[in-house]
């Protein structure tokens, strides 16, 4: 331990090593999907910054991380944001810093129980802070929250009906606190353990009492996934395969067919003959194809990213345009300033427009559809609005071409499953290429993953529930919570600070002499 604390009185060593433990929690996310990890990934970072000798230090500990675990979670943007990704996982892990503080002021040397037992409440909700902010789509989206590696975990999904991935990340951080107050703080052990305690009962208790979704009908949904298609007109070659694909489902009494995002690169407007194949498509299939038309509108200037029916007699005139771009992939913040992204990476050449609102779809069988689009399924709150305004299923709309050998078409998928649980409606999640997955209305998988070699259609009997989770009755109340438990902490610390003032500084008294000494003379 002695040569550990001496390797680290570098600060480049020791930002270093901030920077790799932050990076730990990426192995609970697929691919690696080590989910139990989780748990304790955060242990060996949160030790270090409680080690750290001033408040300053432990706030660059927990910056460092901060970037190391943003850099982990999204590497598979190097491609296409080249350095450009570097600069933004610095810029955004600056939003761990406040928490690094946090973490020394509440564990750092010998704390009381009072602190350790302050410390399994303050620092969850801190982490909870820190979701919520990078969590604005300008800033990259809920893309990594650390509740979302807890998606084929049964009672985490359960709990995700109550509180969202909200509820999952603070339990999951909640956990890794206590288990690091146990290993550093014999002072609060008990409290520790309490803790765990405490979460083992909550889990245990939603999944007793949550409220289980009742399967009340069934649907046939049909997913379409081209697979990649490079090269010159490839917009053409893809759409001439998604028509072969969906040829197939004639007979198969599907009640919807889906195409992935991007499937179609030309405004139907501008195309009738494209229009005119879909509708065929549509009455061979006896179901409404809902394509995604990633183009210039003619009806409107701008290129947007729409959802699109068709019917069997053209497009029945409903559209959804997705209204959360993906920054730099979509469009570029602040153009002017930092427009030079283009000449680093595969950023926006022009910004995508933004649609005005959400939108609940009728595509026929008497099926209500919530549609999403790509980096939108990241977002708990648009699923629960749409769960709310009356879809019967959540249907996301996906490609990751750009990323097939990395590890982000299964964290994609896996979004979807969080979704369907938090809602407690079903969701389809299609992709153009990647992994296209179906979860029922509990966030369990229906049928098989259609993974990112496959170039195919496969029908899925999808289960239908109505009722009413409590995510979606009270919204983001862990949020909420975790807000307040900040601001009583800043009331503190408030209250305590004008205490220190008004005392003012210790009278300074001589120090008192001991016996054998005696009292010096003047001119001696």
């Amino acid at each position: 331990m002695r040569t550990i604390d001496r390797w680290l009185t570098s600060p480049w060593r020791r930002l270093a090593a901030a920077a790799l433990l932050g990076a730990l929690p990426v192995l609970a996310f697929p691919a690696p999907d080590l989910w139990w990890w989780a748990y304790v990934a955060l242990v060996p970072w949160i030790l270090l910054v409680r080690s750290a000798p001033t408040g300053r230090r432990a706030a660059y500990d927990g910056w460092c991380g901060g970037f190391g675990f943003l850099l982990a979670v999204h590497h598979w943007l190097l491609p296409s944001l080249h350095v450009f990704i570097f600069l933004i996982a610095a810029l955004l892990g600056a939003l761990w810093a406040p928490w690094g503080w946090l973490v020394r002021r509440l564990l750092g040397g010998l704390p009381s129980a009072g602190r350790g037992a302050a410390a399994l409440l303050v620092l969850p909700s801190a982490w909870l802070a820190v979701e919520l902010v990078r969590s604005w789509q300008g800033l990259g989206g809920p893309w990594g929250m650390l509740g979302a590696s807890q998606w084929q975990v049964g009672p985490a999904l359960r709990l995700a009906s109550v509180g969202g991935v909200w509820l999952l990340s603070f339990l999951v951080v909640a956990v890794n606190v206590a288990a690091a107050v146990l290993l550093a703080v014999p002072a609060s052990r008990g409290p520790a353990v309490a803790s765990l305690a405490a979460t083992a009962a909550v889990a245990s208790a939603g999944w007793a009492w949550a409220p289980r979704p009742e399967v009340d009908g069934r649907t046939r949904i049909a997913v379409v996934q081209p697979g990649v298609v490079a090269g010159p007109d490839s917009a053409e070659r893809r759409f001439d395969r998604e028509e072969r694909l969906t040829r197939r489902l004639a007979g198969e009494d599907a009640d919807l067919v889906v195409w992935g995002e991007s499937s179609v690169g030309f405004d139907l407007a501008d195309r009738p003959d494209l229009a005119r194949r879909l509708a065929a498509l549509s009455r061979s299939a006896g179901a409404q194809v809902l394509v995604n038309v990633d183009a210039r509108r003619s009806d409107r200037p701008g290129i947007y990213k729409s959802a699109v029916p068709v019917g069997p007699d053209g497009p029945t005139g409903d559209r959804y345009d997705k209204m959360r771009l993906v920054p730099f992939g979509e469009y570029i913040p602040a153009r002017s300033l930092l427009g030079w992204a283009t000449s680093v990476g595969r950023a926006a050449g022009e910004d995508r427009h933004r649609g005005t609102g959400q939108t609940v779809l009728d595509v026929g069988h008497g099926l209500r559809i919530g549609p999403l689009i790509c980096f939108e399924t990241a977002f708990p709150d648009l699923g629960r609005h749409l769960a709310a305004d009356g879809a019967d299923v959540l249907l996301g709309q996906s490609s990751t071409s750009s990323f097939q050998h990395s590890w982000a078409p299964e964290q994609h998928a896996s979004l979807a499953a969080l979704r369907a649980a938090e809602t407690g409606r079903p969701m389809v999640h299609a992709t153009l290429t990647g992994v296209s997955a179906v979860y029922g209305p509990d966030g369990r998988r229906v049928g098989p993953w259609l993974g990112t070699g496959t170039s195919g259609a496969r029908v899925y009997d999808v289960p239908l529930a109505h009722g009413v989770t409590p995510y979606v009755r009270y919204g983001d109340w862990p949020v909420y919570g975790a807000l307040l438990v900040l601001a009583a902490l800043g009331v503190c610390e408030g209250v305590r600070a004008v205490r220190l003032r008004r005392a003012g500084p210790a009278p300074l008294v001589p120090p008192a002499r001991t016996a054998h000494e005696s009292p010096v003379r003047p001119g001696r």
